[in-house]
């Protein structure tokens, strides 16, 4: 029993903190910019393409994360507070809501709007795959013990991409329904959300080298030869 709640925590925790970064509702307007013109065939087929593409990204980070700590020299906690700040900055930066380069996104969307095939770039990579999705997945295989806690995270990103897929699918209607002032408030919640994910991986980050074993040690015989 408490190894299945364990699985369903990280399962859980997996969904909760890609899902605010990746915000499908705020990605509904800039994913109708950029297929502008095409058939709902079309936009259901570039969005079932990115929503694939980005389990693969991201399962391809989890899978290859502890590789990447290993050749870097990462530890668990460093890579958990930066993380957390990572994630910090984002959150503070979805509850300003500030548009500091219009011009730059209005480019981007031309750019994006001209190719032919949308589903890899922008779509899966930047927009729903970026820096703060990818850092938050290689933050979960610090809490991957066994293959079945693996399992659970690729359920949980399996879950955001299904999430993902029906918003993009259902993106004229959602964005028409709620509004921009909606797609603004859940922006800002989801942000708030974000933030305190990012305040809490530095804690444990934090709180995971104040008391590790050796560094316990080092301050014992520092004290003793005082």
């Amino acid at each position: 029993m408490s190894h299945f709640l364990h699985l369903w925590g990280i399962y859980l925790g997996t969904l909760i903190g890609l899902l605010p970064i990746i915000n499908p509702l705020s990605a509904g307007p800039t994913f109708l910019a950029i297929t502008e013109g095409d058939s709902q065939a079309r936009r259901r087929e570039q969005a079932l393409k990115g929503c694939l593409y980005m389990v693969a990204i991201l399962v391809c980070f989890l899978i290859g994360g502890t590789f990447i700590m290993q050749f870097f020299g990462i530890s668990i906690p460093g890579l958990r507070i930066a993380g957390g700040i990572l994630l910090t900055g984002i959150g503070m930066d979805m509850l300003r809501a500030q548009r500091t380069d219009a011009d730059g996104d209005a480019a981007a969307t031309e750019a994006a709007r001209r190719k032919v095939d949308i589903s890899f770039s922008p779509l899966a990579m930047p927009m729903l795959s970026g820096p703060g999705s990818i850092a938050v997945t290689l933050g979960f295989t610090s809490l991957a013990t066994g293959w079945l806690d693996y399992v659970a995270i690729i359920a949980g990103i399996v879950t955001v991409a299904i999430i993902t897929y029906m918003v993009l699918r259902l993106s004229g209607r959602l964005v028409g329904f709620i509004g921009p002032v909606g797609v603004s408030a859940m922006t800002k919640i989801m942000g708030f959300l974000l933030m305190s994910m990012g305040v809490q991986f530095v804690v444990n980050g934090v709180l995971a080298i104040a008391t590790d074993p050796e560094l316990l040690h080092g301050f014992k015989q520092l004290l003793a030869g005082a």
